[in-house]
């Protein structure tokens, strides 16, 4: 049985659970957000917190396996909907740049053209400096989505660093050519 999976999800005040026969909803001051819950998993409500148990549906192995996962993904909606979730990335290059717009975000980068990265609904970005992108939103999949398409745009590569880059992120850096004589 999973460790993660026992613990129950606290609710702070303003965060509301409601815990259906097949559907997870929480609402919240940054959203709503919801996922549909597997046959071998049930979600209740009791004393202000989420408790995940099994229905014993399934087999033990991957019924262990959806019990921890479902609580994870709940503690994940209640934590975007009260604080919300942030990725950060950073553009190493010479004139490469990034402006964020209305629901886009566009990247100057090298190409001939600049590249226009639609952002789903919930999520939102800016730009505090031409050479970083600030991506916020209440689901982590989807803010993680975002900044995972933007990455592989122009992923870090590894002779001169150039490239997308999460902030913090090590890029191993290889030796160039060396001539011998």
């Amino acid at each position: 049985m999973s460790r993660i999976g026992k613990q129950p999800v606290p609710l702070p005040t303003g965060v509301t659970l409601d815990a259906g026969s097949n559907r997870v909803t929480v609402k919240g001051p940054g959203g709503t957000l919801g996922i549909d819950l597997r046959p071998e998993v049930k979600v209740a409500v009791e004393d202000g917190q989420a408790v995940v148990a099994l229905t014993g549906q399934g087999g033990s192995r991957q019924a262990s396996a959806y019990f921890g996962l479902t609580r994870a993904l709940i503690a994940n909606m209640v934590h975007g909907v009260t604080q919300g979730f942030e990725k950060r990335l950073e553009i190493i290059g010479v004139g490469w740049n990034a402006n964020a717009q209305a629901k886009k975000v566009v990247l100057n980068i090298g190409f001939c053209h600049p590249v226009d990265i639609a952002l789903p609904d919930g999520v939102s970005a800016e730009c505090p400096n031409p050479t970083s992108i600030v991506l916020k939103g209440a689901d982590k999949q989807a803010v993680g989505q975002v900044a995972a398409v933007i990455r592989k745009v122009r992923p870090p590569e590894p002779y001169k660093g150039k490239g997308i880059r999460y902030q913090g992120e090590f890029v191993r850096r290889k030796a160039g050519k060396s001539f011998g004589s």
